[in-house]
């Protein structure tokens, strides 16, 4: 096969393939019916405040990237340029998918309140492919923003090393993707904290009520946190995995096994999941003789299966090697298998959630402990299954170096998935907001049953999305740890023929030191970001307690709250308190790889990733297990709403949901953003930094 023939034709036409898609389905998305006046304008308000505070989070990024690409330019000992145009153009193209994805997802949540007025099926199909904007521009943008940095930068066989070059595009992404997560995670749990627990425990009305004032923000919330937050995520994920995989790849040894064809391999597969996401959006139908799980479920299987045929042909009439096909085969089992757990611990009927329930009869402190004890277990078998992937997927390529690649390719197993598994992440706020403007408009108790359906359906795709992510963000961590390894060892000359040369300087007493602050790091981190919701949420409280005071007539429902003033409350916390967690994540690694050395950076790096794996399972795992034993009692179990147990639940997922939705989340993009950067500025830290042994 040829190989430019391959990438520079092949690849190319899939990516605008994707960008036709989208068009399709955006133009299709807005020919559905936006229903009455009423439901326009909640539409209308969710969508100025999800759109201010985008403007808003992006005026906040831009200057920070564009300055911070200004002294990588003139630091950089070497590819001053590319790297500097490589960090603008990730961050850029990162923001670009977010941006369309979220206003296809805003613009959905009334098209899908509208469809199921009269088909629970449509508003399924609605909702899906509005979604599926989102997890088609993820992939699309991502391998299309890496093509272009490739013909930019002249990467070809004749200079592999260049390759090295597009670690700047990694590094932008995750740049945007820390600022969107943190900034979004912040804002969507400081609104949904102070919408229940005033709205529903103190003022005791319904979720999505029209009088409660942080009901608006919260909807918005939905939107700039679940959406744009897991898109930016998502796409930083996809980045650095093409990119490292890539630069491990034109190490001697795998030049030597696969030749050129083993450099563009990842994104030959990236090409293969925007054609298996196609497949799967389009056999998502929803009908009304048909439950909606299994209509999502559908979709999966279809991408799962189109995956493997087009994996299956590459393996074999590719790369000559069926034994990286297996590789992807266990990525993609891995990813079931990690749904699998959470499933078990955070599904709405399972035993962890109904024990969670029961204990909450005894009070809110008892619920939130039966609660985050699952979470904690929870932790031991995704890391148990990560691991067995990483060893098995080792010694199907006969360990050793080459075993690595093998690594890389279970990983692109996973990762290529991303694009479904993003529409259905996205498909749950679609859903949720489609819910609350059915109830806000007061469409009747039909219309508010079928939105809580497809909001089930969502509150189930959302888990396994942020499941899916941290097991995609470990496996691609790992991949990132071992191109740091061969990047060091390129640039300090050393060469590698055992697995051991990538090991032998890591056990020294700096090394053991920088492993104990990496271990620590996660906490560090979570602590900053637990308090900015802490704090936004707070005064959300004090804000929503002032207008049920003070507006005359807004609980009887005749008089409309102030909901610009809570969302802008919102808005200007969450762009505050994401400093902080952001300056603390760039700092300590770069100190680190100067004081310690870069050797020592890799044992930090190590910690990082393991403390923030476990660390982050039990807080997302603990929320949404908190989450739905919420749900459960509203659903009628130990008395229903209004008992002692639905509000003691409810302030265990007021406990829950900063966990599951801001810092856990977070800790993703902790993860690779401190690996791909340290790639980066590994030049600098070899060049400048300490040698201490």
């Amino acid at each position: 096969m040829d190989l430019n023939l391959l990438v520079n034709i092949f690849v190319p036409i899939i990516g605008v393939f994707g960008l036709v898609v989208i068009a399709g389905l955006y133009l299709w998305l807005q020919k559905q019916d936006t229903g009455t006046e009423r439901m326009k304008e909640v539409a209308h308000f969710i969508q100025i405040g999800a759109n201010a505070f985008l403007h808003r989070e992006f005026i906040t990024i831009a200057p920070f990237v564009v300055i911070l690409a200004g002294v990588l330019f003139v630091v950089m000992p070497e590819g001053k340029w590319q790297i500097a145009v490589g960090v603008i153009t990730g961050a850029a193209f990162s923001l670009l998918a977010i941006y369309i994805g979220m206003n296809a997802a805003v613009r959905a949540n009334v098209r899908t309140t509208s469809a199921a007025r009269t088909s629970a099926g449509r508003a399924l199909t609605v909702a899906f492919r509005g979604g599926s904007i989102m997890g088609l521009c993820i992939v699309t943008l991502n391998m299309l923003g890496i093509m272009l940095l490739i013909w930019l930068f002249g990467v070809s066989p004749d200079d592999p090393e260049r390759i090295s070059l597009l670690v700047g595009f990694g590094f932008g992404a995750s740049l945007s993707a820390l600022f969107a997560q943190l900034g979004g995670g912040i804002y969507t749990k400081a609104a949904d904290i102070g919408a229940d627990l005033v709205g529903k425990v103190e003022a005791g009305i319904p979720e999505d009520d029209p009088r409660n004032p942080a009901v608006i923000a919260d909807l918005v919330g939905d939107n700039v946190g679940d959406c744009a937050g897991r898109g930016a995520d998502l796409f930083e994920s996809g980045a650095d995995n093409v990119i490292t995989t890539m630069i491990v790849a034109m190490s001697p040894i795998f030049m030597a096994k696969y030749g050129w064809v083993g450099v563009m391999f990842p994104l030959v597969a990236r090409a293969i999941g925007i054609l298996a996401t196609v497949v799967g959006v389009f056999l998502v139908q929803g009908r009304d003789d048909k439950s909606p799980t299994q209509a999502v479920n559908i979709g999966l299987l279809g991408t799962s299966v189109t995956c493997l045929i087009f994996f299956y042909a590459v393996a074999r009439w590719m790369m000559h090697d069926m034994g990286l096909f297996w590789a992807q085969v266990l990525g993609m089992i891995g990813v079931f298998a990690i749904v699998f757990v959470v499933q078990y611990y955070t599904g709405p009927h399972g035993k962890p959630v109904r024990e969670t329930a029961r204990y909450a009869q005894g009070g809110p402190a008892l619920g939130i402990l039966q609660g985050f004890s699952y979470g904690m277990e929870s932790t031991v078998w995704g890391s148990y299954i990560l691991g067995a992937i990483v060893l098995l997927s080792y010694f199907i390529g006969g360990g050793g170096l080459v075993g690595i690649y093998y690594v890389a390719a279970a990983t692109m197993g996973i990762k290529e998935m991303k694009g479904i598994i993003m529409a259905g992440d996205t498909f749950g706020p679609i859903a949720d907001n489609a819910a609350g403007i059915s109830e806000m408009a007061g469409l009747g108790e039909e219309t508010r049953k079928a939105g809580d359906a497809l909001d089930a359906v969502g509150n189930v795709t959302k888990a396994l999305a942020k499941g899916y992510a941290m097991g995609a963000a470990t496996m691609g961590s790992i991949v990132i740890l071992f191109a740091y390894l061969f990047e060091l060892t390129r640039i300090q000359g050393i060469q590698v023929t055992h697995i051991n040369d990538l090991m032998v300087n890591l056990v020294n007493p700096a090394s053991v030191t920088a492993l104990f602050c990496g271990v620590a790091m996660p906490y560090l981190f979570s602590a900053l970001t637990l308090r900015a919701v802490n704090d936004g949420a707070f005064k959300l409280i004090d804000e929503v307690r002032r207008q049920f005071r003070e507006i005359p007539g807004l609980m009887e429902g005749k008089a409309l709250p102030d909901y610009a003033r809570c969302v802008d409350i919102t808005t200007l916390n969450a762009l505050r308190k994401m400093v902080s967690p952001t300056i603390v994540s760039l700092v300590i690694p770069i100190i680190m790889g100067f004081i310690l050395g870069p050797w020592a950076l890799a044992a930090y790096l190590i910690g990082v990733k393991t403390s923030s794996s476990a660390l982050s399972k039990a807080m997302f795992n603990a929320g949404g297990t908190l989450d739905n034993a919420k749900k459960l009692v509203e659903e009628g179990l130990y008395g229903g709403k209004g008992s002692e147990a639905h509000a003691s639940t409810v302030i265990g997922d007021t406990f829950g949901d900063p966990l599951k939705d801001t810092a856990g989340p977070s800790l993703h993009i902790l993860v690779k953003l401190q690996n791909i950067m340290s790639i980066t500025l590994l030049p600098l830290y070899v060049k400048y930094g300490l040698d201490l042994f």
